[in-house]
């Protein structure tokens, strides 16, 4: 649809607007949305803008919206019983649309937020040589918008995006972030720690731009001199971070993510309370992205076998304080598991709450729906339906693979446990 500019002392509750400014500059969950509030306009104002882009067609301005007309009542002023007296399947029908597109909403919003974001980080890569204050700039830029985005009331859901665009080293520092920073959160990090926290594990592999394509991820058969090349990438990192200037915080992170509580990592065979905090995030949560999302897509873990492996046979090599946490906040069956149901249907997780970790929300496949159209089911509100076992997406039945579409690149965001309604026009939703 078209757009024109409008100056900003022109904005009105209604317009749906697009601030060109990237995602990570100002503080709303997405760059184009329908103005809902005075408090909008002023924050919008804020930001320094003459004019900004808006479109009429998706815009819905108060003098433009005409109010339904009342019931005619009968000639005794009486109205008619039968217009109040809705079916029970119309209105089944009804509240499963507004679900349904609730529902649709919801993955919009997280996906555009997403694709956002992988911009922004993109952006800052690319400055990391030339331009090395520029890149510090928009990477502070991006974890504030991040943290703004997550300091919200109420709960945040892990969710796995599918379909996700961008490439793996984009997917990888996100996804490392996101958690690391749900963990960061979880913990009660104080604002700068959350900053150095989310700056340190979007840059943490900044390093590998310094390899060769070939060496920037482990597949297991490297020779030892290109695993002592590979392992070179730290040094490459800080030394990149020292140049942009972050925080020793952010370049603990950078320097330290590959060090391991038992002191098996490197580079420096750290161990225990000489690895700072929040390199002990991003150590765990670098390695379960990794069994996840390896070089070799075959050779990919499911995330609650990247779980369950973590915990049975690596436990000592992380905190075990952040593991525990870890596993809380991610549940039993992480997002992107794909799980049978007590009642013998198949299933993938798509989202997670801490709160309630053998509780997720699940696509479940079912033939009388089709996929689109499949309303996403909350385990906490079905007492008598659980999760039975977690499965690898080659043992479905073809059929199951092509509805629950389960890729092999797990990919996660985060939402409200209840999304807002505000982020998105009406006709968005639709």
């Amino acid at each position: 649809m078209s757009s024109t500019t409008i100056d900003i002392d022109k904005l009105q509750v209604g317009m749906f607007i697009h601030l060109d400014l990237g995602w990570w500059a100002h503080p709303f969950a997405l760059s184009s949305f329908q103005i809902h509030s005075a408090e909008q306009i002023t924050q919008i104002r804020q930001l320094g803008l003459s004019q900004v882009r808006w479109s009429p067609q998706r815009s819905h301005l108060a003098d433009q919206t005409l109010s339904s007309a009342p019931p005619t009542p009968d000639s005794d002023g009486s109205t008619d019983q039968s217009s109040n007296t809705t079916d029970e399947s119309v209105d089944s029908a009804a509240r499963r649309r507004a679900a349904l597109a609730e529902q649709r909403r919801a993955e919009r919003v997280c996906a555009r937020q997403y694709a956002e974001a992988g911009h922004a980080w993109k952006a800052a890569v690319e400055k990391v040589f030339d331009a090395p204050a520029i890149s510090l700039q928009t990477t502070q830029a991006l974890t504030r918008s991040l943290l703004d985005k997550m300091l919200v009331d109420g709960e945040l859901c892990i969710r796995v995006l599918a379909d996700a665009p961008g490439d793996r080293a984009a997917a990888h520092a996100l996804n490392v972030t996101v958690i690391s920073l749900l963990m960061g959160r979880c913990f009660g990090f104080a604002d700068e720690e959350m900053m150095d926290l989310g700056v340190g594990s979007l840059l943490h592999d900044v390093g590998k731009l310094e390899l060769p394509d070939r060496l920037r991820l482990p597949d297991g058969q490297f020779t030892p001199a290109e695993n002592n090349l590979y392992r070179e990438h730290v040094a490459h990192g800080l030394k990149h971070g020292q140049r942009m200037g972050l925080p020793n915080g952010a370049l603990s992170v950078i320097a330290q993510h590959h060090e391991l509580a038992d002191g098996s990592g490197f580079p420096q065979r750290l161990a225990g309370e000489r690895i700072t905090v929040p390199a002990r995030i991003v150590a765990l949560v670098n390695r379960y992205d990794n069994l996840c999302n390896p070089a070799v897509p075959s050779h990919a873990l499911t995330p609650h076998e990247a779980l369950s492996l973590i915990f049975a046979q690596a436990r000592s090599k992380f905190d075990a304080s952040m593991l525990n946490a870890f596993i809380r906040m991610m549940g039993v069956y992480p997002p992107g598991s794909v799980v049978q149901l007590t009642d013998d249907r198949y299933a993938c997780v798509i989202s997670a709450n801490a709160s309630r970790p053998l509780k997720p929300r699940v696509l479940v496949c079912d033939a009388g729906v089709p996929a689109d159209e499949a309303l996403l089911v909350n385990l906490e509100d079905t007492p008598d339906l659980g999760i039975r076992r977690s499965l690898k997406p080659a043992q479905l039945p073809v059929v199951a693979q092509n509805y629950l579409g389960s890729g092999q690149r797990v990919v996660y965001f985060f939402e409200p446990a209840l999304a807002p309604v505000d982020c998105l026009d009406e006709d968005e939703a639709a």
